[in-house]
């Protein structure tokens, strides 16, 4: 059975974004996204609200962009394999490839998806990771902490959730961010 892994990248104190709905504090290196890359590289489906999904849509065409990086093309070609599903109610039409949309996150169906996948299924941005942590799905948590502190905005994590983690992995880089891997479901 596949793994659902939550991962995000957060500012120290936890959050995706502040409270002006800005993330560009954390734009990974080419350390560290060249880390992310090598950590998403086993994922075979993203699963994602609209928001998330509004923004990851960039990476559909990244790579057509004059110079990218190779860790930039790297990623590209990661995303674009991938399959993804977007939880929506208002989004009409997908910019993607290998992209559907359903209407409403059903746990039995997400079930369904991970004892079947063939590879790791991943859900991206807090608010559908919510749903998908009080469904009890989430597998694993990977968490990129930012050093930084933003002060407020949109939480990483959901509150009135209780999860045991089993730290499995950590790493530090030169920019300052952590990188921590946990196992849910810890005794």
């Amino acid at each position: 059975m596949a793994k659902l892994i939550y991962s995000a990248i957060a500012s120290l104190d936890g959050y995706v974004a502040d409270e002006n709905g800005n993330f560009d504090w954390a734009a990974p290196d080419e350390e560290v996204h060249t880390f992310v890359n090598d950590v998403e590289r086993p994922v075979g489906t993203y699963l994602y609200g609209r928001r998330m999904y509004e923004v990851m849509a960039y990476w559909e065409t990244a790579h057509t962009l004059a110079d990218q990086s190779p860790f930039i093309q790297d990623f590209a070609q990661i995303w674009q394999a991938a399959h993804k599903v977007v939880y929506s109610r208002t989004l009409e039409a997908v910019s993607s490839a290998r992209t559907r949309i359903e209407r409403d996150f059903d746990p039995d169906a997400v079930r369904e998806l991970k004892a079947s996948a063939r590879r790791d299924l991943s859900v991206g941005g807090p608010g559908l990771a919510a749903q998908a942590f009080e469904a009890g799905l989430v597998d694993e948590l990977h968490l990129f902490l930012a050093p930084v502190v933003v002060g407020g905005g949109n939480r990483a994590l959901p509150d009135h959730v209780r999860v045991k983690l089993e730290l499995l992995d950590e790493r530090r880089f030169g920019n300052g961010t952590v990188y921590v891997r946990y196992r849910t479901g810890a005794p």
